[in-house]
């Protein structure tokens, strides 16, 4: 698929019907042309959890899993829902998402739980980190096509950079919206945003290792409020070649949740 083919389509996604969406090339991650980055299908099935049909008002994800079974292709795709529980307080739902008429290739598992508006104290859950305006917009690292995750997302480093191996913490905000002609949604900014926190916090040599996630998980404990998201990444890797990519996850109001990812790390 080349570039042109579709960055006419202002958004990730063009929604085609109920659960029938296509990718746009705002969708391709920077490792494989005909795949896309993470951050894309796992913001498209949170807005799916939130969607599906007889969704409560009342609730709000408060811990989304996702197993990533393969690449996310660029293409037509199929989302799918159902129920796991439903309680009075809580509730599981999962979504499935699949390129068309194939097998899934992502899953994601919902919490949602009950919410009541100033029915308790608030208690912080960390330090804030320096808001997106105290510094300049970062350049992504060298992708070999234009059009991509990597220009539809806007990223602020302020600790690390793409390029520094270790700790990093990034702002990032999205320059198109997730569903062409549709409003952006806060839990669409922090899921789209948090499948990165492996890319920003590498610590091993991209040109000479690989290390893949294939789950995210993001708890959140608040809503998040305004256009970005930033994400505060450590990696660790051991030697047996598992790895971690744990972070802090905030808005220019504070600390929201944190996100984590299991590593495969190996040679290339």
């Amino acid at each position: 698929m080349d570039d042109a083919d579709d960055v006419t389509v202002e958004g990730f996604y063009e929604r085609v019907d109920t659960g029938r969406f296509l990718a746009s090339a705002y969708t391709r991650g920077p490792w494989d042309r005909g795949s896309q980055h993470a951050g894309p299908p796992a913001a498209l099935l949170g807005r799916a959890v939130e969607e599906r049909p007889g969704a409560r008002e009342d609730m709000r994800v408060a811990r989304i899993t996702y197993e990533i079974l393969r690449p996310v292709p660029i293409g037509p795709l199929e989302i799918t829902t159902s129920v796991l529980r439903a309680g009075r307080g809580t509730e599981v739902i999962e979504a499935a998402l699949a390129p068309a008429g194939a097998a899934p290739v992502m899953f994601a598992r919902a919490l949602r739980i009950r919410t009541a508006e100033d029915s308790v104290p608030a208690v912080l859950a960390g330090p804030a980190v320096p808001p997106p305006t105290a510094v300049g917009r970062t350049p992504f690292f060298p992708v070999p096509w234009s059009t991509g995750y990597h220009t539809a997302m806007e990223s602020r480093f302020t600790e690390g950079a793409f390029v520094e191996p270790g700790p990093a913490t990034c702002w990032m905000r999205m320059r198109v919206p997730l569903i062409a002609g549709e409003e952006i949604r806060p839990l669409d900014r922090v899921l789209v945003a948090a499948d990165s926190g492996n890319g920003i916090s590498a610590v091993l040599d991209f040109a000479k290792y690989v290390f893949i996630n294939g789950d995210l998980t993001v708890h959140l404990h608040r809503h998040p409020v305004g256009e970005w998201a930033c994400v505060e990444a450590r990696t660790s890797v051991d030697p047996a070649g598992i790895g971690l990519a744990d972070a802090r996850l905030h808005d220019e109001d504070g600390p929201i949740g944190r996100s984590a990812q299991s590593l495969y790390v190996a040679p290339r």
